[in-house]
């Protein structure tokens, strides 16, 4: 039996791999991290709008394109592959999948027709449902949230966010409310943003399909650590690709570096620990649509895998490169600061580990 992405989904990842390479070169990346491409995340975000990746797995009946989350993690992996500063996980995947799993009717018609139509984004914050740190978490009362929330996904140029409280109930507030501050935080990925927020007394509307039980904020984790996992493991195939390409040209005592045993084993030795990630990623996608007893268990290997993995090539592929490898003429330092990143979002490898050892009743 073969298992893996269909010509339609590789077409999609390879036209939208052309538009990064062509949209966002690694002098573009460059000069967005420093501050001097300000306009480069609307454009971008534009480009992937033209090519449908906002509608990507809401229902025909709203407007989207009614894709399953194998299509959007073979979209992640390409993302991840171009270093996209962009949003995607949490705005058209995670946010779009809470409403259609815990919204009302009403809610639906609203909020994933205009998701659909781009005249909403969303950021996500529910990192204290996972693990709250210190003085961080939200608590609602009388319909009105307070608190404060760390790592909010995509929150940058949203419109509203969807957050979660220590139980896991999911809620929306309109980002313009004043009772919001917003505050950036700093992180080695200079190609994506992140916030923390601070709320006081915002008015909310509470998801009501995630009062009843935890089932809904559960999935939109599920699906955010495969989306995740699938942005590493395009990460991580460049990186390697980088340090095949890099170690055919450089040369030292009159010949390629690539011709010495050692660097050889260094680059097999990523190729085969990154080949299975790739069946993994695609089973754990397949899962969250089509095999529900399974889906929670194979995002949780999934993304501590996968994370270890790609942190472990993102390591090699820089000894590869040698001196040249942490200098920002080459920019490899974007992928391998975007690994450490999706390393710890949603939660690390230890964490998972425990969850899916919690799921397994061990």
């Amino acid at each position: 039996m073969y298992f893996g992405l269909s010509e339609e989904q590789e077409f999609f990842q390879e036209s939208l791999l052309k538009y990064l390479n062509d949209a966002a070169p690694v002098e573009s990346i460059r000069e967005y991290a420093n501050g001097n491409h300000e306009n480069l995340t609307q454009d971008i975000h534009q480009g992937l709008l033209d090519l449908g990746v906002n509608a990507l797995i809401i229902p025909e009946d709203f407007g989207g394109l009614g894709l399953d989350l194998l299509f959007a993690a073979a979209v992640s992996q390409s993302l991840g592959s171009g270093i996209a500063p962009a949003t995607y996980i949490g705005s058209h995947i995670m946010a779009p999948l809470a409403i259609m799993e815990a919204g009302s009717g009403d809610q639906k018609d609203e909020y994933l027709s205009a998701m659909a139509n781009s005249k909403m984004r969303f950021g996500i914050g529910v990192t204290e449902f996972i693990g709250a740190r210190e003085d961080a978490g939200i608590v609602l009362e009388s319909g009105k949230a307070s608190g404060r929330t760390l790592f909010v996904i995509d929150g940058a140029g949203a419109t509203h966010y969807l957050l979660s409280d220590n139980k896991g109930v999911l809620f929306v507030v309109d980002a313009k409310d004043s009772g919001i501050t917003k505050i950036p935080l700093m992180t080695i990925d200079k190609t994506r943003t992140s916030l923390e927020l601070v709320l006081e007394d915002v008015p909310t509307e509470i998801l009501k399909g995630s009062m009843e039980d935890q089932d809904p904020i559960r999935k939109i984790i599920d699906a955010g650590r495969v989306m995740i996992a699938a942005d590493s493991l395009g990460a991580a195939q460049v990186m390697i690709d980088k340090s095949v390409e890099y170690a055919k040209e450089r040369k030292q005592f009159g010949r390629p570096v690539g011709s010495f045993q050692a660097v050889k084993h260094m680059c097999a030795q990523m190729a085969a620990d990154l080949e299975p990630c790739y069946s993994m990623v695609w089973y754990s996608a397949h899962c969250q649509n089509h095999i529900p007893e399974e889906a929670r268990l194979f995002a949780c290997h999934t993304k501590a895998h996968v994370s270890e993995v790609a942190t472990s090539i993102a390591k090699t592929a820089t000894e590869v490169h040698g001196g040249m490898g942490f200098t920002d003429l080459l920019g490899l330092h974007y992928w391998f600061k975007r690994i450490g990143i999706n390393r710890q979002l949603l939660g690390g490898p230890e964490l998972i580990r425990e969850e899916a050892a919690q799921l397994q009743n061990f």
